[in-house]
């Protein structure tokens, strides 16, 4: 059923999708950026959905709360408790870990609203859980919905993210003046 609703959305929404096969593995962690929008997360959950990826995604505690909080769950969201410190990075290398697949969502801005710089959360969970990180975008000046590149992390935090920055670094969100290119 959620094949069909991600297909019918794109398609009533005009959207086109890009997921090379070559970037389909089984456990990966997602960059979702730009993060402009609520818009984003429909967009990005119809490519899940679509290409039958199961998707996972931290959202605030409280949207994963009563009635609307099955719904979001439904669709892949753990809700987060953000005013505790705790490790979240060891808690979603521990979920991909003990998943057979998985696609782990991070918006790398934290938030809707423009950043200095981006969080690095993404990277440190891709290096715990050992698994690569796909280059996920949203490109709202073309309607196209995808996953750029899929990046087998080094050991050199500062090339890594260059190249991320790189890729990044021509794709607006739906409100570019939110949208921050500088990552580091």
């Amino acid at each position: 059923m959620k094949t069909f609703i991600g297909k019918l959305i794109l398609k009533i929404l005009g959207w086109k999708s890009d997921y090379p096969k070559k970037f389909q593995v089984d456990k990966f962690v997602i960059i979702a950026a730009p993060h402009t929008s609520n818009w984003d997360l429909v967009y990005a959950l119809s490519i899940f959905w679509k290409y039958k990826i199961p998707v996972k995604y931290f959202i605030k505690e409280s949207f994963t709360k009563g009635l609307h909080g099955k719904l979001f769950k439904a669709m892949g969201a753990i809700g987060v408790n953000r005013s505790k410190t705790g490790n979240l990075v060891h808690h979603a290398a521990a979920t991909i870990k003990k998943m057979d697949k998985i696609a782990l969502m991070v918006p790398a801005e934290g938030t809707r609203s423009k950043v200095k710089k981006w969080k690095t959360g993404f990277y440190h969970i891709a290096k715990k859980a050992n698994v690569p990180v796909a280059l996920g975008y949203l490109d709202y000046k073309n309607k196209i919905a995808g996953v750029g590149d899929l990046l087998e992390l080094t050991a050199d935090f500062e090339s890594d993210m260059k190249k991320i920055e790189k890729f990044y670094s021509t794709i607006d969100g739906k409100f570019p003046d939110k949208y921050n290119k500088k990552i580091v």
